[in-house]
């Protein structure tokens, strides 16, 4: 392979930057690994049923399909014996070190690489282009392999190897006794290889080569029981709502290289200069990127697949919500700040999704009793704000809120996939078919599992926004961002649909603080109901529940680490402690232009008095939202989900989702079913194709052999009257002239 140096002299270019293309070369190869090992199990004697390793449940069971037949990470029904356990797949050593090794040593020379980049200093004002084949050499599309290294690809790469890395490290442990195992190692690493070259690639189109590789893994993982059908459902709706998404990324490509020449992110921003703002091309470009950001990252109305992701396993939920998929829309608004910034339209367009999804996505969190569904609606819910943070042209804020939401919420979903787990080995060890996920089968957990229940509360304050966890510096930040935009900005002085652009950025603002309020209330009472109060687990339960293996807990430990202390990396000016907005300074080279532009060249400035005002409201919002919580719920007066009564009113509404996928099988689904089934399959298939083509050739061919067969019946007085009657024929013609 020849590396080339597109930038010659960068100072990056003779230290060990130059192997950066080895950082996704690293998975790939774990991914070819255990996929040969996979492969190679395949070909061995297994159960004849897949299902009878027991695929029956993340918890140890099946489950309706509201559940999506979450599966058993352990490898065994909870109703089987202990020695009805399938045995470990005789690989899984080997695949322990590899699948994690891999991505420990990513994130080790995505390291040494970041202190190459921080010791080359004011080099790094423009980004290093390692390039590596050419790709597309085709006239104007003139294409390489190439990566961009530059502040804002380093943080990504960072965020997804080492998050990554623990999250490998988790699944050693919650997938050890699962007959798949080599596949699900070689699913992951090939996941975080296209995430790589998603975050990596210098151009649009290597950008979309990721961008599909992660919608392939994502179909991969999350149907990764696909002997279930409800799993294998959820994978093909991640699939196929992610493909409505993409085809606004491909217009947006189309339209960029139709007036720009170029694909290449540095070509797009040197061409920008004669672009006028608020034009009607970059509006249209900007919207049908935010398009394919809708079903990347799960906003309004392409949200419906990030639920029922939780289909897969806890740490592929994990990686898809905290590290890779759902973060590649903001990364690349983030990444295409220089369009955004000239475009206000399209800019409130994005920050009043986001700020409606986050409201939307935490009302349906506060009545979800499965933990996972809990925590997808966070996702969702915190996606909007990082949609409103980069909506609002304060890319860092949203990149800031990026990277704490990938701390708190990793440890969030592997600290509820150790409850799982626990819980799963209590009904295993019991033979009980209760459901291992919901909440109501839960409760007094923090006396059996100290460890997870301290450090959960951590992610639970950082995500509710209480300082001085990571949370409450992200969100607050894109608040006061919002908030300083109202006024002597582009956005506040374009207009949306006729709407004032201040006034949309007020509603964007209060929205801001309602889905703050909503996401401490349902935060608590994921906590109270999981780890306070009596436990609902069953008496013969209780002896089995204990703390998680150290394989699993020790990533929390340093998860929660940074969901406590993350915060510190962009401490506001307000608090001066010498290194202050560190993560606004380390971005500026890359998207400080687009967010001056935003504001007419000078930064966005409040008062002492005002920032302070604004921060103590987003603490006594989240402080009245755990306070609510507390007061209202009551741990004690919860029943198990068997004996639990039904939901009704408004609550059901909020249990079944606002019937959003109803609607889209009413609206959606079944008239395209329909249509297809009326025009494309007994219309074109059977009636065209199989009835007139196929069936009529056949028929014409028959008839042409039977009329054929007649005439040469091998008699002579047939012959001499058909001969008499063809004289006659042309003697009447010529006759009747």
């Amino acid at each position: 392979m020849q590396v080339e140096h597109a930038a010659t002299g960068h100072p990056l270019a003779d230290t060990v930057a130059r192997f950066a293309w080895a950082i996704p070369v690293l998975p790939l190869l774990g991914f070819a690994v255990n996929g040969a090992l996979a492969l190679r199990a395949a070909g061995t004697p297994g159960p004849a049923d897949p299902s009878a390793a027991g695929h029956h449940g993340d918890a140890g069971h099946g489950h309706d399909a509201g559940h999506h037949g979450a599966h058993d990470a352990h490898g065994a029904h909870a109703d089987h014996e202990a020695h009805d356990h399938p045995a470990r797949h005789p690989a899984a050593g080997l695949v322990s070190i590899i699948g994690p090794a891999v991505l420990a040593l990513a994130f080790g020379l995505a390291v040494a690489v970041f202190s190459a980049m921080r010791g080359a200093g004011e080099g790094m004002h423009a980004p290093y282009i390692l390039t590596l084949f050419d790709w597309l050499p085709t006239g104007k599309l003139d294409l390489a392999v190439a990566f961009q290294l530059d502040q804002l690809s380093m943080l990504m790469i960072l965020i997804i190897t080492g998050i990554g890395t623990l999250i490998h490290l988790f699944s050693v442990g919650y997938m050890q006794d699962d007959p798949g195992y080599p596949r699900y190692f070689a699913y992951l690493n090939l996941f975080v290889f296209f995430m790589l070259i998603l975050v990596m690639g210098a151009s649009y189109p290597l950008m979309f080569v990721g961008w599909e590789g992660v919608g392939l893994c994502s179909y991969l993982l999350i149907g990764f029981w696909f002997s279930e059908q409800a799993n294998a459902d959820a994978g093909k709706k991640a699939f196929i709502v992610n493909r409505i998404g993409d085809f606004g990324m491909l217009v947006a490509m189309f339209l960029m290289f139709a007036n720009f020449g170029t694909l290449t992110y540095t070509g797009v921003a040197a061409s920008l200069g004669d672009v006028a703002v608020g034009g009607a091309l970059v509006t249209a470009i900007c919207l049908f990127l935010f398009l394919g950001a809708t079903g990347k990252s799960a906003q309004i109305p392409l949200f419906v697949w990030l639920p029922d992701a939780m289909a897969g396993p806890t740490p592929v939920s994990a990686l898809i919500h905290a590290a890779t998929m759902v973060t590649a829309g903001v990364y690349m608004i983030a990444r295409s700040a220089s369009l955004f910034s000239l475009a206000p339209a399209a800019q409130l367009t994005v920050a009043l999704v986001g700020a409606l999804t986050a409201v939307f996505a935490a009302t349906i969190g506060l009545k979800q009793w499965d933990i996972k569904k809990v925590l997808a609606y966070s996702t969702v819910s915190q996606l909007g704000y990082m949609f409103v943070g980069v909506g609002v042209g304060a890319y860092t804020a949203g990149v800031f809120h990026l990277m704490t939401h990938a701390f708190f919420k990793a440890l969030l979903f592997l600290g509820s996939g150790s409850v799982i787990y626990a819980m799963h080995q209590a009904y295993h060890a019991t033979h009980n078919h209760a459901d291992a996920q919901d909440m109501r089968n839960m409760g007094g957990l923090k006396q059996y599992m100290p460890v997870t229940f301290g450090l959960m509360w951590i992610a639970t304050l950082a995500i509710a926004g209480i300082p001085p966890f990571s949370g409450f510096f992200s969100k607050d930040e894109i608040l006061a961002s919002v908030f300083a935009r109202t006024q002597h900005s582009t956005l506040a002085e374009a207009s949306w649909l006729g709407v004032p652009g201040s006034v949309v950025l007020y509603a964007v603002y209060a929205l801001g603080l309602i889905a703050a309020l909503m996401t401490a209330i349902y935060m608590t009472r994921m906590m109270l109901y999981t780890f306070h109060g009596p436990n609902r687990t069953g008496e013969a339960e209780r002896g089995h529940l204990k703390e998680a293996p150290w394989i699993m807990t020790g990533p929390l430990v340093v998860l929660g680490l940074l969901s406590a202390f993350g915060g510190f990396l962009n401490l506001p000016a307000l608090v001066n402690v010498g290194w202050n907005e560190g993560l606004h300074h380390w971005l500026e080279p890359v998207v400080g232009e687009g967010t001056l532009r935003v504001t007419h060249g000078e930064a966005a400035h409040l008062s002492h008095a005002t920032e302070y005002a604004l921060i103590g409201t987003a603490i006594a919002i989240a402080v009245a939202g755990i306070a609510y919580a507390f007061a209202r719920l009551k741990p004690e007066a919860l029943t198990p989900a068997a004996e639990a009564p039904a939901e009704q009113g408004i609550a059901k509404t909020l249990l079944d989702k606002w019937y959003v996928d109803e609607l889209y099988g009413k609206v959606a689904v079944r008239p395209t079913l329909g249509l297809s089934r009326v025009v494309l399959w007994k219309g074109m298939d059977v009636g065209l194709i199989d009835g007139v083509l196929v069936n009529g050739s056949a028929l014409l061919a028959r008839t042409l052999g039977w009329i054929g067969s007649q005439l040469q019946s091998g008699r002579v007085g047939t012959y001499a009257w058909v001969l008499v009657l063809g004289l006659i024929s042309v003697l009447s013609a010529f006759t009747f002239r």
